[in-house]
């Protein structure tokens, strides 16, 4: 089944008006380019009960419906949190790229990640820029993430996406030679949080390009739903 999501694709030529068709979502992990950070991090959270990852990277699939534009997200309790990741759309033949939250059930997390990732909406802004525009300097945009926490807006994550593992080699490992096929949305990972992971009463992402001079920036309001047992 397809999920539908109207989106403006925003190219060097203008706006224009894109409905993509998503039929299979997919969360990448441990996509980080430095395999000594990479480890140090594993530790880190086996420290924390969260078990590491069968292989680096790993790719979690989640259900294409829980993606969304929407600027108000509903997690049950308080122990979820958003992190900005670059999201790369294929969609009639042509490869997109956003910005998205992979937001996360933390509590959950710490007996199955794969679980942890299906119980929230994955929200992503509502513009793609197409992929040949970036390609040539794709290591010099930015993922950026503030979040509002005690009511305070604080710098939650930032770096370039030197960091990460290139666009072609994460679709080489996650779909071999075939390529991302068409219909597939796949989150391509993210940076540690400044001052570690925790929860916020409002998210906001952004993909910046200094080199063509733009961005892409969304946010969303978190209302906790309550656990009753």
């Amino acid at each position: 089944m397809s999920h539908q999501l109207d989106v403006t694709m925003q190219g060097q030529n203008g706006p224009t008006p894109l409905r993509v068709s998503v039929r299979q979502a997919v969360v990448a992990g441990w996509t980080g380019r430095d395999p000594v950070a990479r480890d140090h991090h594993i530790r880190e959270l086996e420290a924390l009960g969260i078990a590491a990852p069968a292989t680096t990277p790993i790719f979690y699939r989640v259900a294409a419906s829980r993606l969304t534009t929407a600027t108000r997200l509903e997690a049950s309790g308080d122990a979820s949190s958003g992190e900005v990741e670059f999201v790369l759309i294929r969609s009639g033949g042509v490869t997109y790229v956003g910005v998205g939250s992979d937001h996360t059930d933390r509590r959950v997390e710490t007996y199955s990640v794969t679980v942890s990732k299906q119980m929230c909406d994955k929200p992503i802004a509502p513009v793609l820029w197409p992929f040949a525009e970036v390609e040539g300097h794709w290591d010099r945009l930015v993922l950026r993430s503030h979040a509002v926490i005690g009511g305070e807006r604080v710098l939650y994550q930032e770096g370039t996406l030197a960091g990460m593992l290139p666009p072609a080699e994460l679709i080489a490992k996650g779909f071999g030679g075939a390529g991302m096929p068409d219909g597939c949305a796949m989150f391509g990972g993210t940076f540690a949080a400044r001052g570690g992971i925790r929860p916020a009463s409002h998210f906001a992402y952004e993909l910046e390009d200094p080199v063509l001079g733009r961005r892409i920036a969304h946010a969303y309001d978190v209302e906790e739903l309550p656990i009753l047992g």
